[in-house]
Formats: C-alpha cells, structure tokens, sequence
C-alpha cells in the first residue's frame, strides 16, 4: 500500500447513510483526508477514478448489474471493506427474499415491473471476497476511524466477539429484556456501537449481526417467556439477517 493510498466509496442498494456517517465524522474528517486521497465519493464530490487501492462498498447486491459492478470493483482493489448492515448481511433489503421476484416487481412497479431485473438480495461478501466488514445501521462512525486507522498500520482490524449486552453492563443500563420487557437481540448480537439503542430507551435489533456461537436456544426461549410466538421470534431475528437465518433455515 502506497503512503498516501488511494480511497473509493461505493454504493449499492441501500439509502447511502453509512457514507454520510463518514461525511458527519468532522472532527476526524480532514486528519482522514490528509492521510488518504479519495478518488470516488458520490456523497461528497463528482469525480470519479478507476484508481484506487482501498474501496468502501455500502448497500446490498440485488441486480445483475450489481453482481457485475461489484465483481469490477474487486478486481480493481487491493482491500475491499463492506461497511453498514447492508453490505454485511444483505440487511432490510433482504426482506424481500421471502417472497419471489415477480411478485417483488409487481409490487413496487405495477404493471411495469418487467421492466426491472432483480435478484435476491445478499451481502457484498455472498459475491466476492470481502477483507474487512463494519457491520450497523448505519455504521459506526467510530469504528470506522479505528478501522482506518488500523489499515494505514498495515494492520487488519478484528470485531470484538462479545455481545451488545457487554456494552449495556459497562455503560450501566438497565437491561431492556429482562426489566423492561422489551424484545432485545442483544444477547446474540455482535457489539461495537456502544449499545446505542438501549442507552436512549429502545432495544437492540441486530444490525450488526450476530455473534459466530450465539445463544439462541435460550434467547428464543426468553423471548417466548415475554410473549412471542416461535414464528414472531424468526421474524424479530430476520428483520436485518433474513439472508442469513434463510441460509440457516436451509441448512437444517
């Protein structure tokens, strides 16, 4: 890697809202730009270059085109890093896999649905080889810097395998599953956003995906406990990992 390597941002299907948690990094943003060129950033500027060493994919693969594009963009880069809950694990976009294309066109074009091609939704990682994942929705801006900062190192960043309620403990949070009956993956769920939702009053639905082993036998069986039914469980799991737990479902 060069001293000063060159950086893309790309996006596909998705709302570009991990690109612009890099635009909103302004205390960090010009120490970044001065240790990196960025080449291909279409939240931030219109040029555009096929050179570049780094490349940050945002969204999840669901055309064609998007297959062929991503496939380019590996090619080109020696480090290709998904960053957002789209990218790492198909994310809400993934929804649709439940039910088949055609009747996904037709219900978002009408009659014009053939007019559109679409495939089952994946991460950038069902395509091609991914080195570095930075999984949120959308990603922390945080782990993002560290991340960066690691790669100028030469080093390769590593997700802490611990769940989100690590985080909850440490911050001091009253834990929203067992106290206020709140239906919370994050016993199953990798941590890194400083549990952001249950410190201001939600709970963790698992846009960061989960852990490698997690619990889930005893975490259905809480969740039973507090009034879901199996099926109302598999739907909290598939909100942002529909694509993995299909795979799972398939598997077994």
């Amino acid at each position: 890697m060069s001293a000063k390597p060159k950086v893309a941002f790309f996006s596909f299907t998705g709302c570009e809202g991990c690109q612009l948690a890099v635009l909103e990094l302004e205390p960090v943003l010009l120490d970044i730009l001065g240790a990196v060129d960025i080449v291909s950033f279409r939240e931030a500027m219109t040029e555009h270059s096929e050179d570049y060493e780094i490349a940050f994919v945002e969204g999840s693969i669901s055309t064609p085109h998007d297959v062929e594009e991503v496939q380019h963009i590996r090619q080109r880069a020696g480090l290709v890093v998904a960053i957002g809950a789209c990218a790492c694990s198909g994310g809400l976009n993934a929804l649709k896999n439940r039910r088949g294309m055609d009747d996904v066109l037709q219900t978002v074009y009408g009659s014009s649905g053939s007019w559109f091609e679409t495939i089952p939704a994946r991460p950038v990682s069902a395509v091609v080889p991914v080195d570095l994942e930075l999984p949120g929705c959308p990603m922390d801006g945080n782990e993002f810097v560290w991340a960066v900062k690691s790669l100028l190192r030469g080093e390769m960043p590593k997700l802490p395998q611990i769940p989100v309620c690590v985080e909850c403990r440490l911050k001091g949070n009253v834990c929203v599953l067992a106290h206020k009956g709140k239906h919370c993956q994050g016993p199953i769920t990798i941590a890194g956003c400083g549990a952001i939702c249950p410190s201001h009053g939600g709970h963790c639905v698992g846009c960061r995906g989960y852990l490698a082993h997690p619990e889930r036998d005893a975490h259905m069986e809480i969740l039973q406990e507090h009034g879901l039914t199996v099926d109302e469980v598999r739907a909290q799991y598939s909100l942002f990992n529909t694509y993995s737990e299909m795979a799972r479902e398939a598997a077994s």
